[in-house]
């Protein structure tokens, strides 16, 4: 046995989301082999004492955009135009490099806040798939397809740059490292491209086994844009258009209509909602219960830094709970646990990966974090679950790992080189971003 974490309150998220006191969890090639009250007969190489710790899965970030690291916050309290305009402006500068630099300080952000595993919907995907490598996270990258084909303009996946730019990165990155990486196909919205991106990335994306990300009905403007354009709702064009023929990753979900969540529902698509990002934006939550009445899979996504501010996933649970409580004006309305479920069961269903991550069970990856109960805000707890959701923080893990690897120990970052990305931001990205050129 390589690792065993003993004497340590063990919220599993199993299908009887069991909660085990004192117990101990033992770790083999990177596999949980060990879940019980009493610790194994084998000698494990390393013990990590759990007293006073909560451990749990990992939490999965569903909707982020890493590299917008370097464009944190940029955009508060300007309208939606003024703030497109800013980022439009700024991304315009933006090359492999920069993404590379913010990726990494966005990845340690996550690793620092329990999150094991992203699905990223940007641009320079190749660079943010170098990150992944080698900070040892999991992460379902996504190139954000953008352009429109004129209607008498020829398309051909094969000679289509952005759909080649995807080919060269699914062919080298999809799959790596035994699946921790994988590639999604996608587009950043309906209305940023047309049918004919769309039914090419879709079959590209069907033939090879990839997912597909996108935003969807984030706000009542686009979707009235799309009815009063073609008389259809974005869902109702996507789906016309063989887009949810794939498995899809739908972020936002803010504006849809019952029939369009019956369809996504049909199509098992997965709705990620981003509470506080909307919140920040101006905008109300998707309706969560709608969604899983409807048959969605509804995980949760902090959006990126840029219009989150932060990508603590703790403070996403706590807004989605509280979101659907307001709403509903029912305390009961969306409990602690289901929270915590859309943070890691379903996020891994999301991903793809509910075989291998999301529960703390036998045979799973060891994809786990501790979280410090010893703090004052967390004292006495009378409900883990509760506590989880509604007290802690991402700043009280003190211990992130992927597949039983350690990537983040109170303080320390040990597969990332965080002081030659903080260099990287200040003296090229920054420069390059936001100094105008001299005449």
């Amino acid at each position: 046995m390589d690792t065993l974490i003993s004497n340590v309150t063990i919220v599993t998220m199993n299908e009887r989301m069991d909660v085990l006191f004192g117990g101990h969890v033992g770790i083999t090639d990177g596999k949980i082999v060990h879940i019980a009250k009493v610790p194994p007969k084998e000698a494990p190489a390393e013990i990590i004492d759990g007293t006073g710790m909560v451990l749990m899965p990992g939490l999965i970030n569903c909707h982020t955009h890493l590299a917008t690291a370097a464009l944190r916050s940029l955009c508060d309290e300007l309208s939606i135009t003024e703030a497109l305009e800013q980022q439009l402006k700024k991304e315009a500068r933006m090359d492999s490099r920069i993404a590379k630099a913010a990726a990494t300080i966005a990845a340690a952000e996550c690793l620092r806040f329990g999150v094991t595993s992203v699905s990223d919907l940007y641009y320079y995907p190749a660079a943010t798939a170098e990150v992944i490598a080698d900070s040892g996270m999991k992460a379902n990258l996504a190139l954000s397809s953008y352009r429109f084909i004129d209607a008498v303009e020829e398309f051909d996946f094969h000679k289509d740059e952005q759909c080649q730019e995807l080919k060269r990165v699914a062919e080298k990155w999809h799959g790596h490292d035994n699946g921790r990486i994988k590639i999604d196909a996608g587009i950043w919205a309906e209305y940023t491209s047309n049918h004919k991106l769309w039914e090419g990335l879709a079959a590209y994306a069907g033939e090879n086994g990839l997912g597909f990300q996108l935003h969807l009905s984030q706000t009542q403007d686009e979707a009235e844009s799309c009815e009063d354009r073609t008389g259809l709702t974005q869902t109702e064009l996507l789906s016309c258009h063989k887009v949810l023929t794939v498995p899809v990753t739908a972020a936002g979900c803010n504006c849809l209509t019952d029939m369009d969540r019956k369809i996504l529902g049909k199509h098992h698509a997965s709705a990620v909602v981003t509470p506080l990002a909307d919140a920040k934006q101006g905008r109300p939550c998707a309706s969560i219960p709608d969604c899983v009445k409807a048959g969605m899979n509804v995980a949760l996504g902090t959006d990126g830094a840029l219009e989150a501010g932060n990508l603590d996933l703790f403070e996403v649970m706590r807004a989605a709970a509280m979101s659907v409580r307001a709403a509903k004006n029912d305390p009961a309305a969306l409990s602690a646990s289901a929270a915590l479920m859309m943070a890691t069961v379903c996020g891994a269903r999301a991903q793809g990966r509910a075989a291998e991550c999301g529960m703390i069970k036998e045979g799973m990856d060891a994809d786990l974090i501790l979280v410090d109960f010893s703090a004052p805000h967390l004292m006495p707890c009378h409900n883990v679950t509760n506590a989880l959701v509604f007290s802690a923080k991402g700043g009280d893990v003190a211990m992130t790992m992927v597949r039983g690897k350690k990537l983040y120990v109170n303080g320390h970052f040990p597969t990332l080189d965080l002081n030659n990305a903080v260099r990287e931001l200040m003296e090229y990205a920054m420069p390059k971003l936001f100094e105008e050129p001299k005449e």
